[in-house]
C-alpha cells in the first residue's frame, strides 16, 4: 500500500476527498500490529486507555505527522477502540486526515479558543471525551516524563476526571518501538546516505576563514536535500558544533565566528527519513593536530570497536559498555556517561527512544531489531573528541548503518 486508505469496520476503503492526499509510510497492517502489542502492554500494565502525546509515539501508532507538537495533542488507544483516536487543534485536524490512516471518525478536532486559553485547557476537552465513551472510570494511562505532558496537562485531567485511576504509561510504546520492522530499517538505511553526505558537506566546510554558520547552512542542505533517490527531512536535533575549547562539551552548536588553523570542530549530524533518524559524530582537525588529539582517536576507535565486538544478541547493555571501558582503561582512559542508547523515530528536541543506555547497571539484553547510537565521546577539561556509529543488532552482531571511516578528520 501506497496511498492513505480510510477504515471502514476494519476494511480499507477507496481515498476520498482530503483521504489519500498523503503517503504513508508503512501499510496499514503494521500499523494494526503496533496498536495490538501496545493494547498487551496495557493490559499487563492494568491500563484501560492510554493517553499517547509524545509526537514520536502519536506517529508510531497513527502515522500523524504534523510540526504541531507546540500545543496540546494526543492518540487515545482503548482497549475496547479497534483504531486509535487522533485529537489536536482544528486547524490541525486536515493534517491528520492527510497523513493518518484513520477514519475521520477517528480524528477529533479541538476549537481554537483552547489555544493557550486563560480559562479552558485542551485537557478539558480530552476529558470531555473520554466521558462521551465511558472511559472516565477505568485505569487512564499518561506519559508523565514526556516533554510534551505539562503539569497543568496533568491537573486539569485529574480534577475533570475524578473517577479515573491514573497510572504512568510513559515508555509503554517507546519499548516496543525498540525492536525496528524491515520497514523500518530500511528508512534508518536511507537515513544513513544522507548523514554520511552531511559529513562530508561538513568536513568540506570546515576551513580557515570559512563561518561555523556556513557550515551550518551546507550541512542542513545537505540533511534536506538528502540524494538523488530520496530527500531528507529536518531532524530531531539541531547540528551539533562546539569547535575549539568548545570540544570540552558536547551540546553547542554554531555562530558566525570563523574556523582557525590549530582548532578541532566535533560534528554530531543525523540523516532523516519519514522521521528515522541516523545519527553519526565525527571530528575534524584543522592542521597539524596536537599528539593527546591522535592519541585519543585511536583509543577512541579501538575502544568502539571493541563494544561494537561485543553487541550481538544476548548481550547486555552493560555487557556492551564494559567491552569498552576495559580498552580505554588500557590507556589509562575513565569516561563515566554512558556511551549509547537507542535510536529511530523522533522528534525535536530529541532522537534518543528513552528506553536503553549503553552503561552500567542496564541489563536490557540486546535483541535483532535494535537500532543503537553507540556515541563514546570524550571531554576534557578545554578539548574533546566524539566518533560514534548508529548500528542495528542482528542474528550475529552489530551492524552499523553507515560507512564512513572511524578516524579523526584532519584538513591541511
Amino acid at each position: 500500500m501506497t496511498t492513505r486508505e480510510t477504515i471502514q469496520d476494519g476494511i480499507a476503503q477507496p481515498p476520498a476527498g482530503t483521504k489519500g492526499a498523503g503517503t504513508l509510510a508503512f501499510d496499514i497492517a503494521e500499523y494494526d500490529a503496533r496498536v495490538r502489542k501496545t493494547k498487551e502492554a496495557m493490559q499487563t500494565r492494568g491500563i484501560d486507555v492510554l493517553l499517547c502525546v509524545n509526537p514520536s509515539n502519536m506517529c508510531y501508532l497513527s502515522g500523524y505527522d504534523s510540526w504541531s507538537f507546540y500545543v496540546h495533542q494526543a492518540v487515545v488507544v482503548a482497549l475496547e477502540e479497534r483504531h486509535p483516536i487522533w485529537i489536536g487543534r482544528g486547524m490541525d485536524a486536515v493534517g491528520a486526515k492527510v497523513t493518518t490512516y484513520l477514519d475521520d471518525r477517528n480524528i477529533l478536532p479541538y476549537p481554537d479558543d483552547y489555544v493557550q486559553s486563560t480559562v479552558k485547557h485542551p485537557m478539558d476537552f480530552v476529558a470531555d471525551f473520554l466521558k462521551t465513551k465511558g472511559w472516565d472510570r477505568g485505569s487512564l494511562g499518561v506519559e508523565m516524563d514526556a516533554y510534551y505532558f505539562t503539569a497543568a496537562a496533568y491537573e486539569t485531567l485529574k480534577s475533570r476526571l475524578p473517577n479515573a485511576t491514573f497510572k504512568d504509561g510513559h515508555g509503554l510504546v517507546n519499548w516496543i518501538r525498540v525492536i525496528k520492522s524491515a520497514r523500518e530499517i530500511e528508512y534508518m538505511t536511507q537515513a544513513a546516505r544522507i548523514v554520511e553526505n552531511a559529513i562530508a558537506a561538513a568536513v568540506d566546510a570546515i576551513h580557515p576563514g570559512n563561518r561555523q554558520c556556513d557550515a551550518a547552512a551546507a550541512i542542513y542542505r545537505a540533511q534536506i536535500s538528502g540524494t538523488p533517490e530520496f530527500g531528507g527531512e529536518y531532524t530531531a536535533i539541531v547540528p551539533m558544533l562546539p569547535t575549539g575549547s568548545g570540544t570540552a562539551t558536547p551540546h553547542l552548536t554554531w555562530n558566525d565566528s570563523r574556523f582557525v588553523l590549530g582548532e578541532a570542530t566535533i560534528l554530531e549530524l543525523a540523516g532523516c527519513r519519514r522521521r528515522y533518524h541516523c545519527p553519526q559524530a565525527r571530528t575534524v582537525h584543522i592542521g597539524k593536530p596536537p599528539q593527546r588529539l591522535v592519541d585519543t582517536a585511536e583509543i577512541v576507535v579501538e575502544g568502539l570497536n571493541a563494544a561494537l565486538d561485543a553487541a550481538k544478541p544476548g548481550a547486555t547493555c552493560e555487557q556492551v559498555e564494559a567491552a569498552w571501558s576495559r580498552s580505554i582503561r588500557r590507556h589509562g582512559l575513565e569516561k563515566e556517561s554512558r556511551i549509547g542508547y537507542s535510536t529511530g523515530l523522533s522528534y525535536p528536541p530529541d532522537w534518543g527512544e528513552h528506553t536503553l543506555s549503553l552503561r552500567p547497571g542496564d541489563k536490557t539484553e540486546l535483541r535483532p531489531g535494535m537500532t543503537i547510537h553507540m556515541i563514546p565521546g570524550i571531554w576534557m577539561d578545554d578539548w574533546g573528541i566524539e566518533i560514534s556509529e548508529c548500528f542495528r543488532v542482528t542474528e550475529t552482531g552489530a551492524e552499523p548503518f553507515c560507512t564512513n571511516p572511524r578516524r579523526l578528520f584532519i584538513k591541511d
